[in-house]
């Protein structure tokens, strides 16, 4: 039988309750926690992340060329959110219907990459976000993605976190770098490799 999460159930009749105001949050189990801790940062970092792949998820709607990976994005979203209540919630208090990352999101991540990256040719350069909206946004969520990755790491140290959480945020960097790749090919946009060179002082020098 096919593995499900419990569906959430909220009532968000009241935006703003002033309790944070004192720079502090609870957590899914009700423990108040400062602003700045680590796992506030890790969960608030793949929140950010989320709306970054929003971003991206746009900007490749705009083309039926990226329309496969368009797709993709809106499901990476609901994996993130999924992440981050896992993120949001101790140990002791996970209930084991509650939404998480399981080894088969870091699967799905996986084949994704293998198939994207077989319809690329070689990489002999470093690439620059750029060439199209959407591999700029792909690469930017990349980056954050990567703090978040770190973010997690670090809260590994002190807390326990589920290891596919590392694993999820690992391969989904490799994938937005892929994918990011992959949406110039499809657009048949050059990629921006770097040029050293190209800097100010390379220019300069007699």
């Amino acid at each position: 039988m096919e593995k499900t999460f419990a569906r959430p159930h909220l009532a968000l009749n009241r935006i703003y309750t002033r309790r944070g105001d004192a720079g502090q949050t609870s957590l899914a189990g009700g423990q108040r926690l400062a602003k700045d801790s680590p796992r506030i940062e890790a969960y608030g970092t793949v929140d950010e992340l989320n709306s970054c792949v929003g971003l991206a998820a746009v900007a490749c709607g705009e083309n039926e060329k990226l329309a496969l990976l368009t797709v993709t994005l809106r499901r990476v979203q609901h994996e993130l959110f999924n992440l981050g209540s896992i993120l949001a919630t101790l140990p002791e208090d996970v209930h084991p219907k509650q939404a998480r990352i399981t080894e088969a999101d870091v699967a799905e991540l996986e084949r994704e990459i293998d198939q994207m990256n077989s319809e690329l040719p070689p990489l002999g350069s470093f690439v620059i976000p750029g060439g199209t909206r959407p591999n700029a946004e792909l690469h930017h969520a990349r980056t954050v993605c990567r703090r978040a990755e770190r973010l997690v790491i670090r809260l590994g140290r002190t807390e326990q976190v589920p290891p596919e959480a590392v694993h999820y945020l690992n391969r989904l960097s490799d994938a937005l770098f892929v994918w990011s790749r992959w949406a110039n090919h499809r657009l048949e946009v050059p990629e921006v490799l770097w040029e050293p060179n190209q800097a100010a002082s390379a220019r300069h020098e007699s």
